[in-house]
């Protein structure tokens, strides 16, 4: 069985009226990284994943789980 992780990192973002620029901008990255998130392309690090949870106000629970 394969796990994969899930984001509800999108929904937050909207959540907040946030742009991926925004949000890029607010965690020190550019906007294709927040892109890729989104998009289940790319599986951010420990530090990005605290850096976008603080961001959002959230846990880092609420915006990454893993599926499978």
């Amino acid at each position: 069985m394969t796990e994969q992780l899930h984001t509800t990192l999108k929904t937050h973002r909207a959540m907040h009226d946030l742009t991926q620029e925004d949000l890029a901008q607010l965690v020190g990255v550019t906007r294709k990284s927040i892109n890729a998130i989104e998009a289940g392309r790319m599986v951010p690090s420990t530090v990005l994943a605290l850096k976008l949870a603080r961001a959002l106000g959230v846990t880092v629970e609420a915006l990454f789980s893993l599926e499978g």
